[in-house]
């Protein structure tokens, strides 16, 4: 994945366009990038004025955001010579704001979320069955390897998220694979279902398989239903997980106006 490297910094600090509460859109766009790892524990983030530049916001919005970063404790700023804002990596700290991102989008934009996910995904499952090569297929299979090995959620995160950037990869686009990592920039500020469930990490994997299976065999059809299928089984798990935390809190049945399909 180094190969990409460069191309997952310029998702990370491309200019935000959230309008209002521009503060908390930075908060989420440097916790996602932590979490999925594109921001490394005790990186040095770029300075306020550069960083400001970067994401399209004013200098106090970006000491808004780096204050409540701090208080969450995954940013540490140092004074004097050779400081400056450092990334921490704190799974509780992800945790909590992957929470709160759960809630505030609610299941339409959760579904609507998934269904992009689903299009991209398919669509890079689909090209990658008819151009990956043999090196870039064993790639595929490596990153699943890893992911099942990760006992950490912050490391499986990692992995899944590297699988979808790679499987995009495959399919020779630069443009997808740069939506792909937009999105998982979105899809790092939400939980991790096996999180709360270990038992869904083997069904991840084992989706993950079948959809490399199906591209190694070169059967582009078969590679786009299986990855939608997979990303839409795990929309559902984060719309019901959305409920349930809802429920939980007293709260109504239904967010930001959605209805439930049965």
């Amino acid at each position: 994945m180094q190969v990409l490297s460069g191309d997952a910094r310029r998702a990370v600090f491309a200019p935000l366009h959230d309008g209002a509460l521009r503060s908390e859109a930075v908060v989420r766009r440097v916790g996602s990038a932590i979490a999925l790892g594109l921001l490394g524990d005790g990186e040095q983030l770029p300075s306020e004025t550069d960083l400001a530049t970067m994401l399209n916001v004013s200098t106090v919005t970006l000491r808004d955001a780096l204050a409540e970063l701090r208080a969450l404790g995954l940013v540490d700023t140092r004074r004097g010579r050779g400081g400056g804002s450092f990334v921490r990596s704190r799974d509780d700290a992800l945790a909590e704001l992957a929470d709160a991102r759960l809630t505030e989008l609610g299941t339409a934009d959760l579904r609507e979320l998934g269904d992009v996910h689903a299009a991209v995904a398919s669509a890079a499952a689909r090209l990658a069955a008819s151009r990956a090569s043999a090196c870039e297929i064993a790639r595929l299979r490596e990153i699943v390897d890893r992911l099942a090995r990760e006992e950490t959620p912050t490391g499986q995160r990692r992995a899944d998220g590297r699988f979808y950037v790679e499987l995009a990869a495959c399919a020779q686009s630069v443009r997808l694979t740069m939506q792909e990592m937009d999105l998982h920039l979105e899809l790092g500020q939400l939980p991790w279902p096996p999180a709360s469930d270990p038992r869904l990490l083997a069904v991840v994997v084992a989706g993950h398989r079948a959809v490399v299976d199906a591209i190694d065999a070169r059967d582009p059809a078969r590679a786009r239903e299986l990855a939608a299928e997979h990303v839409d089984t795990r929309t559902a798990w984060s719309v019901d997980l959305c409920l349930r935390r809802l429920r939980a809190a007293g709260g109504p049945a239904v967010a930001s106006g959605a209805e439930v399909a049965g």
